[in-house]
């Protein structure tokens, strides 16, 4: 075109003509090597990615908040999320941050066609397919000793800048990782923590802080999956850091478990300092009041269940759903639902059902007594 140009021509026999800027070459995936094997969709462009979550490109940048005006947005209806702060002990709070259902469309839109086809760590037991508190807790079953360790603020703790670099692995360009990370991450505006009463002003003070900057918000569906992922290479150290010591170590969300026996018996107090190490260098916290050193002469329980001997549940709460179900067939269930269930029944169902799932034996003989119960029909 330029050389069919008549003036272009004349100029170029006038001057010497050179080329001022190259225009950038059209954005392509470019993967480390493993993510070659993931079946991820291949987007470039913002357009891509706009038709392939089926929006506009203004609808993509307006969820995705590239501009923060979440943080900004004094109106609840302009938001893209609900927010509940929830107490927790010791004074903390745990922040639940919904997403409103055109976004949250959207994020299960990333989470079934990119982020559950990338795998996470043999460690990772929590929000993947086959894995649950069970399958975390029974390898730590007769060991000698088991530590465990929670971190602090997890969802919170992992910044925008890890989920960006995260799809930037998978071979996304950096402007389309930019908008899958906006489209996962929130910036929590400063007032939603004005109605938190049951804390403090210090815990609100750091609150504002810590969610002030775009994270993953505990609530939206991409987050666990983007949590296993952004923890692959902490599960990689630590698990070697394991084998080292003679230990085996399991991970649920935010939870921590190692155990061995007598040689890791030990050493265990100076490899809980060199788990905690490694754990800040990955950018994390540890929540020192919940770690816990658990010898074979104490009741060792990781996620609510018993691990002495073998998976089992506590006794003491054993003993009280079954003296429940004994008062129910007795007296009527309305004489039991002191918390005020709506639906008592389904209530006592899930408890029960979690009971078969560790022991089920145990689980049996409550079935047993449930259905005993006389039911009155509405």
């Amino acid at each position: 075109m330029l050389l069919a140009d008549r003036g272009f021509r004349n100029a170029c026999r006038k001057y010497e003509l050179h080329v001022a800027n190259w225009l950038p070459p059209p954005a392509t995936m470019c993967s480390v090597p493993v993510a070659g094997a993931w079946t991820v969709p291949s987007i470039c462009t913002a357009g891509q990615l706009a038709d392939w979550l089926g929006v506009s490109v203004g609808e993509l940048e307006w969820f995705a908040d590239t501009r923060g005006l979440e943080f900004k947005r004094c109106q609840e209806r302009l938001r893209h999320y609900h927010y509940r702060p929830v107490a927790k002990r010791f004074g903390s709070v745990r922040l639940i941050e919904a997403p409103k259902p055109r976004l949250k469309e959207i994020q299960r839109r990333i989470l079934t066609g990119i982020l559950n086809h990338i795998p996470v760590h043999s460690a990772a037991h929590g929000f993947r397919r086959n894995g649950s508190i069970i399958s975390f807790a029974a390898p730590h079953a007769g060991r000698t000793v088991v530590l465990k360790i929670d971190l602090q603020d997890f969802f919170p703790s992992i910044r925008a800048a890890r989920i960006q670099a995260l799809f930037r692995t998978v071979g996304y360009p950096e402007n389309v990782a930019d908008l899958l990370a906006g489209l996962c991450t929130n910036a929590t505006p400063c007032d939603v923590w004005d109605d938190c009463c049951d804390a403090s002003d210090d815990q609100k003070r750091h609150s504002r802080r810590l969610y002030a900057d775009p994270h993953l918000p505990q609530g939206a569906p991409t987050s666990p999956a983007l949590a296993n992922l952004c923890s692959f290479h902490l599960d990689c150290r630590l698990a070697g850091l394991a084998r080292a010591a003679g230990a085996v170590y399991t991970r649920y969300a935010d939870d921590l478990a190692f155990s061995g026996d007598h040689a890791f018996s030990r050493v265990v107090k100076r490899f809980q300092l060199h788990v905690c190490a490694t754990v800040m260098e990955e950018g994390f916290s540890i929540h020192h009041r919940k770690t816990r050193i658990m010898r074979q002469g104490v009741c060792q329980r990781l996620a609510g269940i018993v691990v002495n001997q073998r998976p089992n549940v506590p006794r003491d709460q054993f003993d009280r759903l079954k003296a429940t179900l004994v008062n129910c067939v007795r007296h009527g269930p309305d004489s039991q639902n002191r918390s005020g269930h709506d639906d008592f029944r389904s209530h006592l169902e899930g408890r029960i059902s979690f009971v078969e799932m560790v022991n089920e034996a145990k689980g049996k003989c409550l079935r047993q007594l449930f259905r005993q119960i006389k039911w009155q029909l509405s």
